[in-house]
């Protein structure tokens, strides 16, 4: 009977999240590059029971759109550079760095 349970929460599994900021701007990522983030791999684990892995939609309150669309342009930047050893780096506006540290550190990235 287990098995079955664990089947059925593997077909809930989607190939896109959707990430929300707290301005309300959503942004819809592939799985694997938003599991990039511990904090957001976590919430998204079935075996956690949080609701965002029911729904597949997490929201940060913290967060607002710019940094959250940048930090989804990492996630994307992580997967395509992950195993290539001169990566180009990512273009990241000075005046947003400050706080795309503190969403890193928050979503464990």
């Amino acid at each position: 009977m287990a098995k079955n349970a664990d089947e059925k929460v593997e077909k809930k599994l989607t190939d896109y999240v959707t990430l929300v900021s707290s301005d309300g701007f959503e942004f819809q990522v592939l799985r694997s590059a938003a599991c990039t983030s511990g904090l957001i791999k976590r919430m998204l684990d079935p075996n956690n029971n949080f609701a965002e892995s029911r729904t597949n939609r997490c929201t940060f309150e913290n967060i607002n759109g710019v940094i959250l669309e940048k930090v989804c342009e990492y996630f994307y930047y992580n997967e395509k550079y992950r195993h290539v050893k001169d990566a180009p780096d990512p273009d990241i506006p000075l005046e947003l760095c400050l706080e795309l540290l503190m969403a890193a550190d928050y979503l464990n990235t």
